[in-house]
């Protein structure tokens, strides 16, 4: 098995981020600093800082309501909430796969299965994320044309979202939209760009999977049937 497989296998990133940590000189191969696409087999040793990997363990996948101000990353500085404090409970050494804001809520998935945290943040896979957000102003029609044509930001355009207005008034507005894109702090500042600040932000869906009834701080194993939807 190529080390970088095993590696994420054994949940310690995607298959992608793993071949970074090798590229950094910080994994070795029976006690020899690795190389990417080394083979690992049966009786190698294989370390990650010093620490040892263990083959790989039981196949996870949790879909996890992140509450606001909860942040995605496993360490933090300044000592906030993770989203891995709480997975205490969980008898396997998993991560978040994906980003959403500290000021942000909603749908993130938290596994050990390299092979699903590389479908999901792969761009070709063009997973769409459904958020729902509610706004200041009144969303116009026009609004509306320019979101679903694409918004010019400083990294570029924006892909065409798919956006229905739930409701809408003079001070403000709430309306799900949709985007495949991955680029950081994107719908805000889509909404930004167009002259709405974003009051709320709850990310109700990755592809097929939703919420489905999770309260912020609850988290729920996707089941066989999901994850095989995921894929195809």
């Amino acid at each position: 098995m190529r080390l970088q497989k095993y590696m994420a296998d054994a949940g310690i990133a995607s298959r992608r981020k793993c071949e970074e940590l090798i590229q950094q000189g910080r994994v070795t191969l029976n006690g020899m600093v690795a190389e990417i696409g080394a083979a690992v087999n049966e009786g190698d040793v294989v370390e990650f800082d010093g620490r040892v990997i263990l083959p790989a363990e039981q196949k996870v996948v949790y879909a996890f309501y992140k509450p606001k101000n909860v942040i995605c990353t496993a360490s933090d500085e300044e000592d906030r909430i993770k989203v891995i404090d709480y997975f205490n409970d969980v008898p396997y050494r998993v991560y978040t796969v994906g980003r959403l804001d500290y000021d942000s809520e909603g749908l993130i998935f938290v596994t050990n299965d390299g092979e699903f945290a590389d479908r999901l943040t792969h761009p070709r896979y063009m997973k769409t994320k459904t958020y729902r957000v509610l706004c200041t102003g009144e969303i116009t029609d026009a609004d509306v044309r320019m979101l679903k044509k694409g918004i010019r930001l400083d990294d570029g355009i924006t892909a065409p979202a798919d956006v229905r207005v739930i409701k809408k008034g003079a001070e403000r507005s709430q309306l799900l939209i949709a985007i495949h894109e991955g680029r950081n702090r994107q719908v805000r500042r889509m909404l930004d760009a167009i002259g709405h600040k974003t009051l709320r932000l709850c990310r109700i869906s990755i592809g097929d999977i939703g919420l489905d009834g999770l309260k912020p701080g609850e988290k729920r194993l996707l089941g066989e049937k999901e994850i095989k939807s995921f894929y195809e």
